[in-house]
């Protein structure tokens, strides 16, 4: 494994982390049994970060993560994220904030969350009520850093007037770049910490879709997907966007490995990204994810990916930024 900083946390994180969606139910069913033995091959394999959110099964994510990582908790890295799928809707209030860093730490079974993120913003919330808020929790030693999910850039430029931005999370992946564009040059300024979700695309660049493939009732890309993926899974895109992945494993193949490792290791190449986190269920996902670490992509391939989006029409950065995440 290799290792990048984490902003300016102090903290080094594996350039592969354990996105941990999954263990939440959105995904459909899970095998708890191989979810736990894929948590600690990770560890073994020298990924250190895992994240979660509150918002993922209501904690159901969270508290099968603890499980998981049993007594081997301080070995990594445990970021979890707040704010959204209250019954009201997104809450990022003082109050708020106290009660989900305490819930959090109960469902994660442990005394400190490394890494506390506001998962999409809360535009009723005063931004410095929330800031001040994560500070009191960092001051208390219940979290080690605090940070932002899709915000936007004049968003997270407010927030960082009250109190510094540690880390930031956001979705990034072969069909979608608007990020590396729109916030990423900013971050590297900032000396930030950037986690990147949805590196294979969900499950679009894992290669194993063809263009009759069907999801369970209870999978979020049955429904087309949400507007932060640019709904991937719709209809009217879907079996284009299938024809991309079937495109790119011949690159692949022709690259001497296999599509998620190439489209792990694209991601990889931006250097303002400290982890590119990638969900598994399974052993071997886990070790094939992480042989991705060893492959640098020559300009060359870069240029071969491109091309594959630009013969099939794909606009990786669509100007919807702003509107994905206020209908989320």
């Amino acid at each position: 494994m290799k290792y990048r900083p984490f902003g300016t946390t102090g903290m080094s994180v594996s350039e592969i982390g354990f996105g941990c969606w999954e263990m939440g139910g959105s995904y459909g069913s899970i095998e708890e049994r191989e979810v736990i033995a894929a948590t600690n091959r990770a560890i073994d394999l020298g990924v250190n970060c895992f994240d979660t959110a509150e918002g993922y099964g209501m904690g159901e994510s969270e508290r099968l993560l603890a499980k998981a990582l049993g007594n081997r908790r301080n070995e990594v890295i445990v970021v979890t994220k707040f704010g959204i799928q209250y019954e009201h809707g997104k809450d990022s209030s003082r109050a708020m904030v106290h009660a989900a860093i305490d819930r959090g730490l109960k469902s994660l079974d442990t005394d400190y969350i490394d890494v506390f993120l506001v998962h999409w913003p809360d535009r009723k919330t005063p931004f410095d009520e929330t800031m001040r808020a994560l500070d009191e929790v960092v001051q208390a030693g219940k979290a080690r850093a605090v940070g932002l999910s899709n915000f936007t850039l004049d968003e997270i430029k407010t927030c960082m007037e009250t109190r510094r931005v540690d880390v930031l999370q956001y979705g990034h992946n072969l069909f979608d770049r608007r990020m590396s564009q729109w916030i990423f040059p900013y971050i590297k300024e900032q000396s930030i910490g950037l986690m990147t979700y949805g590196s294979l695309a969900y499950g679009l660049l894992a290669g194993a879709f063809t263009e009759e493939t069907t999801f369970e009732e209870r999978d979020w890309r049955g429904r087309g997907g949400g507007g932060f993926s640019l709904r991937l899974f719709a209809p009217e895109v879907f079996k284009r966007n299938v024809l991309v992945a079937d495109d790119l494993k011949t690159i692949a193949a022709d690259y001497g490995t296999t599509l998620p490792q190439l489209a792990i290791a694209w991601a990889l190449t931006n250097g303002a990204i400290s982890t590119a986190l990638v969900g598994a269920r399974r052993v071997s996902e886990v070790e094939a994810n992480v042989g991705a670490v060893e492959l640098r992509l020559s300009d060359d391939v870069i240029a071969k990916i491109d091309a594959v989006f630009e013969a099939r029409e794909v606009n990786t950065a669509p100007k919807k930024w702003v509107e994905a995440v206020d209908k989320f």
